[in-house]
């Protein structure tokens, strides 16, 4: 079967490729491949960044962001032929640290775990995959042709379970949010805040393209200025970071009104330092009890509350979310940059 393939460390090795046939194990759904979500992770892969082959092999199928339609299922499973899925990406580690045996392998303390299309296990793009019964989610048939969007969706629906349990701390009602980065995770989570009943606003620096109005859509208000500014009109209760910027990160530090939670949820690359005056921001933070708090991965818990959160959508806001789809064979444009893109799809069947 078709595949697409990286060997893990190395640049420009990224390929549609022939793979042999999976085969369900008992428990095991048996998977046909629909779609598959390209994001900076999938990228930094193919750019030989990090990354690792199931062990004995050379290569590793990619695609975390999935979407495929059961061909066989177990007895006793729930699931059955036709239903349409998506996969957990993280796979707890096989002597389960204390997180990882209750379900929580999105916080796995010995860092044993395994990835779907990242670490030691194939991914999801090929025509055919395989996922335990008990690490699957079915979706609405409504979100057939957007149902990719659920595992960004799950990163998004646990950075809001974080806000929800840090702020828990004390009394906590928060109005307004600001999300940094109009990208797939920020617009996501802008959804979610609406759908909270939020006064939501997002920072980007893009004031052309498709970003201004699918906020505006949303009910949103979008802004192009400076944090500081955007922070001072609105004092935010939660602030959302989805750029992975040194600069905005500073910034975020303290942008928030006293009692305000911080969720980091952009992975930035190190080397990049930024000024920093530390005895004003530990001054802001301490005398104002806020909390910043990293956010990344999700459990089975947060791909069931993202399903929710998908189903409750208007579908054709989240279709206005993929700006490009390509065939398999194509594969390699996916990977390109293009300015005007959100979320590229590559679709492995129809």
């Amino acid at each position: 079967m078709r595949a697409l393939t990286v060997v893990p460390g190395q640049a420009g090795s990224l390929a549609v490729t022939d793979v042999p046939d999976v085969v369900a194990a008992p428990g095991e759904l048996l998977v046909d491949g629909l779609a598959v979500g390209v994001c900076g992770t999938d990228r930094e892969i193919a750019g030989g960044e990090y990354g690792s082959a199931p062990i004995g092999r050379d290569r590793l199928v990619i695609g975390h962001e999935s979407l495929g339609r059961v061909a066989e299922a177990p007895d006793g499973s729930g699931f059955s032929p036709g239903d349409l899925v998506v996969g957990v990406v993280r796979r707890p580690d096989p002597v389960p640290c204390g997180a990882c045996a209750r379900g929580e392998w999105d916080m796995c303390r010995n860092g044993r775990y395994t990835e779907h299309g990242i670490k030691d296990v194939d991914g999801f793009g090929s025509e055919r995959w395989v996922i335990e019964a008990d690490r699957a989610v079915r979706l609405d048939p409504a979100l057939a042709d957007v149902g990719m969007l659920l595992e960004p969706t799950s990163v998004v629906a646990k950075a809001w379970d974080q806000v929800d349990k840090v702020g828990g701390r004390a009394w906590f009602e928060p109005r307004t949010v600001l999300v940094t980065g109009a990208g797939p995770i920020g617009l996501l989570a802008a959804l979610v805040g609406v759908q909270r009943g939020l006064d939501v606003h997002v920072l980007d620096r893009n004031s052309d393209g498709p970003k201004p109005g699918l906020v505006r859509a949303l009910g949103a208000t979008y802004h192009i200025d400076d944090l500081a500014t955007v922070s001072d009109a609105v004092e935010p209760g939660v602030l959302i970071e989805a750029t992975g910027a040194p600069s905005v990160i500073t910034a975020a530090l303290t942008a928030t009104r006293p009692y305000g939670v911080t969720v980091l949820t952009g992975v930035t690359a190190p080397g990049r330092p930024v000024p920093l005056d530390v005895g004003a921001a530990n001054r802001e933070i301490v005398l104002e009890n806020d909390a910043i708090v990293g956010s990344v991965n999700a459990n089975l818990s947060h791909y069931r509350a993202a399903a929710e959160v998908l189903e409750r959508a208007d579908v054709d806001w989240l279709r206005a979310l993929v700006t490009r789809r390509l065939p398999l064979e194509r594969a390699p444009e996916a990977f390109e940059d293009a300015h005007e893109d959100i979320k590229v799809v590559l679709e492995i069947s129809s």
